[in-house]
C-alpha cells in the first residue's frame, strides 16, 4: 500500500526480541505469585519456551551483528558477585 513502511528484518527481530524479555520477565513475576501448583507448572512450561525462542532470535540477530553485548569488566562482575554472596543467609 502506498505510504506505508516496512520494516527491515533487523527491526522485526529487534521488536520480537524486546517482546520475549518483557513475556519472560511477566512469566517469572506469575511464577512466583500463583498459588495453583499446576498453573505453576504450566506457566514454567512456557517460560521454558519462551527462553528457547529467545535464545533463538538472540543467535540470529548476534550471527547478523545486529545485537552483540559487550562483556562486564572483571571488576563489576567480582562486585556484583561480592553483593550476591554477602545476601545469602
Amino acid at each position: 500500500m502506498p505510504g506505508q513502511s516496512t520494516l527491515s528484518e533487523k527491526e522485526v527481530l529487534n521488536d520480537l526480541l524486546m517482546i520475549e524479555k518483557q513475556m519472560t520477565s511477566s512469566l517469572n513475576t506469575f511464577i512466583t505469585e500463583v498459588t495453583c501448583g499446576n498453573l505453576r507448572q504450566n506457566l514454567k512450561n512456557i517460560q521454558q519456551d519462551e527462553y528457547s525462542i529467545h535464545e533463538n532470535l538472540y543467535n540470529a540477530m548476534n550471527s547478523k551483528g545486529w545485537y552483540t553485548p559487550s562483556d562486564a569488566p572483571n571488576q563489576e562482575v567480582q562486585k556484583v558477585k561480592n553483593e550476591f554472596n554477602q545476601l545469602q543467609v
